[in-house]
């Protein structure tokens, strides 16, 4: 059994997801670099501010890094640009604090604004979580098994189940937090809106047909219940 940890896998064979680098301090470009690919992720590093667009489209990035003090012109233009090709969410990286910068930044197009110093590990902790949020559009690949929202269908090697909406939904949300414990309350909340006028029974129905599918493939052992604590998907083959 292969424990699956941080690299979650988009519906592109088994390429991890990119993430572009656009930051003139060396030093950090490193280590941002090693830090990321150390986590599954596939990082690239500008090195042509004269040609950002067609650098973007190019590499196709799932997230851009963005610094604002850069060579040429500064993160706030490079942004505009970026925005003229690419949907990919940016995350600023500045060593500008001040408010009305901040606010100019995500008001220009970035999902977020990180000052500088900043933590590499909350870093990786708000990168894992805007990740897992646009996933949930795409077919999810961990190992052999595979979770498609298009065919709403749960596949493990050569064998297919057929998912209902709620089935999809619980799993897309524990296989993409492989390893770590969903509480019963945060899975309510996902299948549906107002949690407090749901019955919990209701819940325990759904994930024992979960339970049933992943049995039909093999896999029932992977989802481990944990009482007062919630559900996770813990291993694949």
């Amino acid at each position: 059994m292969t424990e699956i940890i941080a690299k979650l896998m988009w519906n592109r064979g088994d390429v991890a997801v990119e993430i572009l680098i656009i930051e003139d301090n060396l030093q950090l470009q490193k280590y941002l670099k090693e830090y990321l690919q150390a986590y599954g992720y596939t990082s690239y590093i500008l090195d042509d501010y004269n040609n950002i667009p067609a650098t973007i489209e190019q590499i196709n990035p799932k997230l851009i890094l963005l610094d604002i003090n850069l060579p040429v012109f500064d993160g706030f233009y490079f942004l505009k640009l970026i925005r003229n090709v690419s949907y990919a969410p940016v995350i600023i990286l500045s060593a500008r604090s001040d408010e009305s910068e901040q606010i100019r930044g995500i008001e220009g197009g970035a999902y977020d604004y990180i000052t500088k110093p900043f933590s590499i590990g909350v870093l990786l902790a708000k990168i894992n979580a805007l990740l897992r949020e646009r996933i949930t559009d795409e077919d999810i690949q961990a190992g052999s098994l595979q979770l498609s929202k298009t065919a709403m269908t749960l596949s493990y090697d050569d064998r297919t189940v057929e998912l209902s909406k709620n089935e999809y939904k619980i799993l897309s949300l524990l296989i993409t937090r492989i390893g770590e414990f969903v509480s019963r309350e945060k899975i309510l909340e996902t299948l549906w809106d107002d949690a407090a006028f749901v019955d919990d029974n209701t819940l325990t129905v759904n994930i024992s047909r979960v339970k049933r599918k992943l049995d039909e493939l093999g896999l029932r052992e992977s989802l481990i219940t944990k009482r007062g604590v919630g559900y996770a998907f813990s291993t694949i083959d």
